[in-house]
């Protein structure tokens, strides 16, 4: 198989043309190209007059040699790469232990998976319930102002990257394709098989719920076992002569189950178990993250102003946006989580606190588009250790439901308001879309001095890219403060704890991961390394590290 790439079409092409395009490109006869597939499609939009659809192939031809020979110099004509997923061992059928996975987000549905089908057997524990009960209790909070704390966006069957957009796609270094598995595994649960091949593939809420069950049924069926409303206190910790050691964990039930591998696949608002952590002494840091506000616009106007006289194409879809601004006092400014079509959402997990985020579905035809718009900060904003930046986010979510009036009801402002530094008192044209509901207000001790003092800038500038970014009846709603983990439970090249063996800290609450597909890929990598030890294997490769994701 060739890989051939940057082979560009218009968007309006009949479909005979790829192949057609396919030939002229190769200087191919018809009857030398056997087959191909699509491996990628995205868009060039840099001429939204004349949008161009941009493919990379994989191609069955004739003379393969032959034609690598004749274009041994074109970077877009290659061997088409091995992407297969290879396991790294299976278990003995008389292995004991079960290694334990804590938490079922899509970073433990993907090391529980992958260590189910190496034969591991492994033993899930999810502080929440189950995903169509966990999703009842969700719209309880929605609808009726109602917080189960241990059932809602942040914990529960799925995390919180099922009620997110569903993006799944990142900038991680992949180079072991884990990436691909990740989008097999979900196609092979109910996901459309374009998002193996679309350039920024998306599932959605509704469609994320069925997966996810089909996923856990799969683990089940090869020996595991899910286990719900099971929260971990405490952790069994063993000090041996070549340091400590897990043992097991301990439940809230007071039962204790024992195992030598346990991997932490925790979800970023996972605040009480990091805390138990940090009280037995497992090695962490504080790290950066980013706190700001939602914005809302008419799905309309980001169309109009991305896609020019494409907007509406169906081949296109709503569109999406990426912003960047770097601040006069230093700080960067920038969307997050980009939900085109979709709501903004209650996403608080504690009492008396408010938190936002975007969700939407496949179809992506709500009204508005909505996206964080975050400033970055560091340790050295809220000094103090690794616990540090929790205190920070619960002292700026309650300020935020005082804002809101209480009720869980989200304090929000329109953009012309905040720029001229006044409260609101009146919607505009756009309606905001959270639920319970928005309360207008002043925003501007919503958020640090130097966080307000960004955003009124980076606004401007966001409208110089996007025309009509900055209209006055755009909807701010507060507050965005889980983009990612604000700490990181540090881990070295074999994947375990700096200082208690046997310790897999994954995703994104250990800070090692962004968003679905990434918290699918560190979990890959993850159970691949527990595999390893447990099979008495090396270590194949190191921990990555990677920055602020989007739904957790």
């Amino acid at each position: 198989m060739l890989r051939l790439t940057e082979l560009k079409l218009a968007l309006d092409h009949p479909p005979e043309a790829l192949r057609a395009a396919i030939l002229k490109r190769l200087e191919l006869a018809e009857n030398d190209l056997l087959g191909f597939s699509i491996f990628k499609r995205s868009y060039d939009a840099r001429k939204k007059h004349a949008l161009l659809l941009v493919y990379a192939v994989d191609i069955e031809v004739k003379n393969e040699a032959g034609l690598l020979k004749k274009f041994r110099n074109d970077r877009h004509v290659a061997p088409t790469p091995d992407m297969a997923y290879h396991f790294v061992g299976h278990a003995p059928e008389n292995l004991a232990e079960r290694p334990i996975v804590v938490g079922f987000g899509p970073c433990g549905i993907f090391a529980a998976l992958v260590l189910a089908q190496m034969g591991f057997r492994p033993i899930v524990l999810e502080r929440g319930k189950a995903v169509r009960e966990r999703t009842q209790d969700t719209w309880g909070l929605w609808r009726k102002k109602v917080l189960n704390p241990e059932s809602n966006v942040q914990f529960g069957e799925g995390g919180a990257g099922t009620f997110s957009d569903g993006k799944l796609y990142s900038q991680i270094k992949d180079p072991k394709h884990l990436g691909r598995k990740v989008l097999i595994e979900f196609v092979k649960a109910g996901a459309p098989e374009e998002i193996l091949y679309v350039s920024k593939p998306h599932i959605g809420t509704f469609r994320l719920v069925g997966m996810v069950e089909t996923m856990r049924h799969e683990i089940e069926a090869l020996g595991g076992e899910i286990r719900f409303q099971q929260r971990v206190t405490d952790l069994l910790i063993e000090d041996g002569p070549n340091g400590k050691n897990i043992r097991g964990v301990i439940l809230a039930s007071g039962e204790t189950l024992a195992s030598n591998h346990v991997i932490l696949a925790l979800g970023h608002s996972a605040r009480d178990t990091f805390e138990m952590l940090h009280a037995r002494g497992v090695y962490m840091e504080a790290k950066p993250f980013s706190i700001g506000f939602r914005i809302e616009h008419p799905q309309s106007l980001i169309d109009k102003a991305r896609l020019g006289p494409n907007a509406g194409n169906p081949l296109l879809g709503a569109a999406d946006y990426k912003l960047v601004h770097h601040a006069k006092n230093g700080r960067s400014v920038y969307s997050f989580c980009m939900c085109p079509g979709g709501t903004v959402v209650a996403a608080t997990s504690e009492s008396g606190r408010v938190v936002t985020n975007g969700m939407s579905q496949y179809s992506r035809n709500e009204r508005n588009a909505n996206a964080g718009i975050v400033v970055g900060i560091t340790p050295e904003d809220y000094p103090g250790g690794p616990l540090a930046g929790i205190e920070l986010q619960r002292k700026l979510e309650s300020h935020a439901f005082e804002l809101g009036g209480g009720g869980y009801e989200a304090p929000g402002q329109l953009v012309g308001d905040f720029l001229a530094g006044k409260p609101s008192i009146r919607l505009g044209v756009v309606e905001p879309s959270y639920k319970p509901g928005v309360h207008l207000t002043d925003l501007a001790s919503a958020l640090p001095d130097y966080a307000i003092e960004a955003i009124r800038e980076a606004l401007p500038a966001f409208d110089q890219q996007i025309k009509g970014f900055a209209m006055k009846d755009a909807v701010l709603t507060g507050v965005e403060t889980r983009t990612s983990s604000p700490l990181r439970i540090t881990r070295g090249d074999d994947f375990q704890s700096l200082n208690v063996k046997g310790l897999y800290p994954a995703g994104e609450g250990a800070g090692y991961a962004g968003g679905i597909l990434s918290a699918g890929v560190d979990g890959i990598k993850v159970a691949e390394a527990a595999a390893r030890d447990m099979l008495g294997l090396e270590s194949a490769e190191s921990g990555a590290q990677s920055g602020p994701g989007c739904g957790y």
